[in-house]
């Protein structure tokens, strides 16, 4: 058919998860459908019941027919055998009404069921998935698992069976009741089907490419909405509403153009179909077809009332399940985005868990890559003795940020091993690994709730002034003040904060978190000159007594750091402190050498570096 107004769902990609985790079955636990698999039985009999009692109250009117026309030409009525008909054209109706009403039923509440166990299990397999898979993913794609993958089964479980069953039973057993009665009628009948069975593939030829164009096109314009709509403050400010409207239509006209040809291209032969199908062609055709017949002594009158009545009902489930066809695609796309999640390997567990001894990190031969081929990673060594400061500097792609990742596992290393206090990471349990490393990144996350419990998000247990205190230390119970409600006010509703603010907030839940060993990458990236020197505050008390491990691009930051390790293309070419590197006059001292120059350029005449 033509387009239909939503997109399948994308396919979820794997992503860069390492180690050699327990992969979930393909199709969940113990099956995808497992815990509905007793249901679904239920909702193929009851349509099955169905299919077959809405047929027999047609059936039933002809044997009326039969027991009741002889009267007009003076026979008498066989009273008894028209009450029987009567009897059981009404019970099977009623059949059919409830066997609908319950197979209505049973599959929405399956689908219920069904709904709730994949979020269950996607919640679960979420909680064992490497901190990897988030850091390199939107939040809309976790989004899109637990509410439009799931939601888009909904026409798989609910509809679909009951559809598809009555779509092929209703016209087998159609055709089976009028070739008993008439096969010439029968025959007749089945030319709309036949016509529509010949013409769709020809209305569908490259079906497969046009839908995967249909949803390119519609992806090209959400994005272009999306990006309109974001950045319309900025652009009505700068006076260039037209250049930012440029896109957005290309991408209408673009999404229209596509739509509108595939539509013209597939008019004629939908039309044809519309027509061959409807109810008053098939019945102008079976009455003409049933004239013929009885003219020609084929056939007597009677005999055209079943041709008429149940060749109606040969079309018009096909078509309906045609009709749906896009929200099928939908579901099967959904069902594959949900299999592949759930097929993601998951973190090992510790064979032999231990607890770290100490706040020391220490990286012996580590080697890593995001898909197994390209090493991004390469023989780095470093130790990091407890209560020192590690600075990472490097060119952007020097492999800074994954290297810090590594510490408190977002993945896991191809090669060699990462150990706090002297326990390979891989071998202490998550809880215990997260209660020695806190990390601070520019990607600030800040949940919907209130700004209490996004402090105390790692120590829920924490009393509200331990909170304080936090908040006090990272430079923002000053700012949480200030909101009508405090510390009560929820983030998005009534507690805007910006960009240095939210991540004070994240700086005030490392500090409630307490944890030994620290990473810090570009917290100060996209703050405001003010912002970062409240940061660093904060910053600088979260530092100390604690081994800290540190990237940033504003090298003046990162002068005092005890040692300074200089990546460049996944290796360490350098080491030492600041005024070592300096003198080496390497890597790092070029490095240096422009950023003074460059920050110099950045200072009022007058000021001093």
């Amino acid at each position: 058919m033509s387009p239909g107004a939503d997109a399948p769902a994308a396919e979820v990609g794997s992503g860069p998860a390492r180690g050699k985790g327990r992969t979930a079955p393909a199709d969940g636990e113990g099956g995808f459908f497992d815990p509905v698999r007793g249901s679904l039985a239920g909702i193929i009999l009851l349509s099955l019941i169905g299919a077959v009692a809405s047929i027999v109250p047609f059936i039933a009117i002809v044997e009326l027919a039969r027991a009741v026309l002889p009267a007009l030409s003076g026979a008498p009525i066989d009273a008894g055998r028209v009450w029987i008909v009567v009897a059981v054209a009404v019970g099977a109706l009623l059949v059919s009404f409830v066997a609908a009403f319950a197979s209505g039923m049973v599959s929405h509440l399956a689908d219920a069921e069904l709904q709730l166990s994949l979020r269950r299990s996607i919640i679960r397999h979420l909680e064992r998935l490497p901190l990897g898979w988030f850091d390199r993913r939107a939040s809309g794609t976790v989004r899109k698992l637990v509410e439009n993958d799931v939601v888009a089964l909904h026409q798989l479980v609910a509809h679909a069976i009951q559809d598809v069953i009555t779509a092929v039973a209703v016209p087998l057993i159609s055709l089976v009741s009028l070739f008993a009665v008439q096969w010439q009628l029968a025959l007749a009948a089945l030319v709309p089907l036949v016509v529509t069975v010949l013409l769709y593939p020809l209305m569908m030829r490259g079906g497969e490419e046009k839908y995967a164009q249909y949803e390119q096109a519609s992806e090209r314009l959400a994005n272009a909405t999306v990006e309109f709509v974001q950045g319309i403050a900025v652009v009505k400010r700068f006076g260039q509403v037209g250049r930012s409207h440029r896109r957005y239509r290309e991408q209408q006209d673009g999404y229209v153009e596509f739509v509108g040809t595939w539509t013209r291209d597939t008019a004629v032969i939908f039309t044809i179909i519309e027509i061959v199908t409807s109810p008053v062609v098939v019945l102008l055709w079976l009455l003409a077809a049933g004239l013929w017949l009885v003219g020609a002594g084929a056939a007597d009158p009677i005999d055209v009332l079943p041709g008429a009545l149940l060749g109606l009902g040969l079309t018009g489930p096909l078509m309906k399940l045609g009709n749906s066809a896009q929200f099928l695609r939908n579901a099967v796309k959904a069902q594959q985005s949900l299999t592949g999640f759930l097929a993601l390997p998951t973190v090992p567990r510790p064979t032999t868990p231990t607890t770290p001894a100490s706040g020391s990190v220490e990286l012996v031969d580590v080697g890593f890559s995001y898909d197994g081929e390209h090493r991004v990673l390469d023989e780095i060594g470093a130790t990091c003795p407890p209560g020192t400061v590690t600075a990472l500097v490097g060119a952007s792609g020097s492999g800074k940020s994954t290297l810090a990742k590594l510490v408190p596992r977002f993945y896991d290393v191809d090669t060699g091993h990462v150990a706090i206090g002297a326990a390979d990471v891989r071998e202490v349990p998550t809880a215990e690994l997260y209660r020695q490393v806190g990390f601070v990144f520019q990607d600030v996350q800040l949940l919907r709730a209130s700004l209490r419990d996004n402090i105390r998000l790692t120590r829920p247990d924490a009393s509200d002034e331990e909170v304080e205190r936090a908040a006090t230390a990272a430079q923002i119970h000053d700012r949480i003040l200030r909101f009508e409600r405090g510390y009560d006010s929820v983030v998005g509703d009534d507690a805007n904060l910006s960009g240095g603010e939210a991540q004070r907030v994240t700086i005030a839940r490392a500090l409630l978190a307490d944890a030994p060993v620290l990473v810090l990458d570009e917290a100060t990236a996209f703050a405001d000159p003010d912002s970062e020197s409240a940061i660093q505050a904060a910053l600088s008390t979260l530092a100390v007594k604690r081994t800290v491990l540190v990237i940033a691009h504003r090298l003046h930051a990162i002068v005092g750091a005890d040692q300074i390790l200089v990546l460049d293309e996944g290796r360490i070419v350098e080491r030492g402190t600041h005024a070592e590197l300096v003198a080496a006059g390497g890597r790092f001292a070029a490095m240096w050498a422009d950023y003074q120059s460059n920050h110099a350029r950045t200072l009022p005449e007058g000021a001093e570096s």
